[in-house]
């Protein structure tokens, strides 16, 4: 009897992750480029889209077309229910308690500059110091400093280590008795570092200061449970997490979020409006100021339900044992050097080479069917930090082989020879 009871503890066996079969999901990666198969290592940019996505907008196009929330006829009636499926799905993706408290934005950046206005301008006074952190995209930084030149906040600035890590000691250091807001990025796009944000999150709460956390790079990779993390605000972009481009997620607090005022005006944002008085609507719709990206956020619901099925847990093992194969890969091409060596990162390396531009790195891998990202990738900061200009990043994801880690390394060897070095 013993014997039965434990064998019911026991968790289900998980599937195997094939792959292959989540190739086959996505159409976009079966092409050629230039003659050449295409390897796509520009995830940390967007993601390919799985059929599942691609079926579920079309078939809103193709037959549920409709506004949402104001009509009382049959299609509209259908979008409604499937946009707020889609907000309650994605609640439950990052754990939130209340599908409420998801609020639907055009991007991470548009979540971080609704925050700043809206959180920023009604809660915070001149004087009051926001801190980030040197690794930041310029969406976790332009906002911030648009505020300081509004109200007169004053933005701290927290250094990373040579390795791209931000220490207790240096996030520490700049904590003082007027900070009163912290926004941190979860996985830095530049260097790949996977931020242990739970600490730095503690710590801010100790202080007295509100939180946020840039998700973008995180959501597609990594377990995010924002009640675990207990951060008032968390935001992602759909189209990073194999959903449409042009739709997004702020996460925050219910009673944070009913404190705040609308970011924009207009339709779906009202509950009574007059010449002398306009009343708000409720949360989240008091953010979500005319007609909606209908058919983005419903196909980003039907993306988090794929990413789930595979399991992010073994999403993120698998990206790892890549991410183990392709660094000494890359770090064996003489003359190639890694900008961002933490400890814990994601499956991301952005890189320079001797004598070779990063942008002329992009152009030669891509006629070998390659697809990297070559620049600044919105951090300039960062590459300030490290005395380069631009780098080269492949960015991997769950599609991505170790098979096309190795044409990577082929097409560098390749840039090499083309320059001579």
């Amino acid at each position: 009897m013993n014997g039965a009871i434990e064998s019911l503890k026991r968790p289900a066996p998980q599937p195997t992750f094939d792959v292959e079969r989540i190739r086959a999901d996505f159409p976009a990666l079966h092409q050629e480029i230039r003659g050449k198969p295409l390897v796509y290592f520009d995830n940390g940019a967007s993601t390919q889209k799985p059929k599942v996505v691609l079926d579920t907008v079309q078939r809103y196009y193709a037959r549920d077309y409709s506004n949402v929330h104001r009509g009382a006829h049959t299609l509209s009636e259908r979008a409604t229910e499937a946009f707020e499926q889609a907000r309650a799905k994605i609640a439950r993706f990052i754990g939130a308690g209340d599908p409420d408290e998801i609020v639907f934005v055009r991007g991470t950046t548009e979540a971080i500059n609704l925050v700043a206005q809206s959180y920023g301008r009604s809660q915070l006074r001149e004087g009051d110091e926001v801190l980030i952190s040197e690794m930041e995209h310029h969406a976790n930084i332009v906002p911030w400093q648009m505020l300081r030149d509004q109200i007169g906040i004053v933005l701290k600035v927290a250094p990373v280590n040579d390795a791209g890590e931000l220490t207790l000691d240096a996030f520490q250091a700049q904590l003082s008795e007027r900070t009163r807001f912290v926004a941190l990025t979860h996985v830095s796009n530049a260097l790949g570092t996977i931020v242990p944000v739970q600490h730095f999150i503690d710590m801010a709460h100790d202080a007295g200061a509100r939180v946020l956390i840039d998700g973008a790079q995180a959501a597609a990779h990594v377990n995010v449970d924002v009640k675990a993390l207990d951060c008032d605000f968390y935001a992602f972009s759909g189209h990073k997490v194999f959903g449409p481009t042009g739709i997004g997620v702020l996460y925050g607090k219910a009673d944070l979020l009913r404190a705040m005022p609308p970011y924009q005006g207009g339709g779906e944002m009202i509950r009574e409006v007059t010449f002398a008085k306009t009343t708000y609507a409720d949360i989240p719709h008091k953010f979500e100021a005319g007609t909606p990206h209908i058919v983005g956020a419903i196909g980003l619901g039907a993306a988090v339900e794929y990413v789930d099925g595979i399991g992010r847990d073994a999403i993120a093992e698998y990206e790892h044992d890549l991410l183990n194969y392709a660094t000494p890969a890359l770090q064996s091409i003489p003359g190639l050097r890694l900008i961002g060596t933490a400890e814990h990162k994601a499956a991301l390396l952005s890189f320079v080479m001797d004598g070779i531009h990063a942008h002329d790195i992009g152009t030669i891998v891509d006629h070998e069917g390659v697809a990297v990202r070559a620049g600044h990738h919105c951090a300039m900061p960062i590459m300030t930090r490290y005395g380069v200009i631009a780098t080269a990043r492949a960015s991997l994801a769950m599609y991505n082989t170790k098979q096309e880690v190795d044409l990577l390394v082929n097409a560098l060897y390749k840039a090499k020879e083309l320059f001579g070095r």
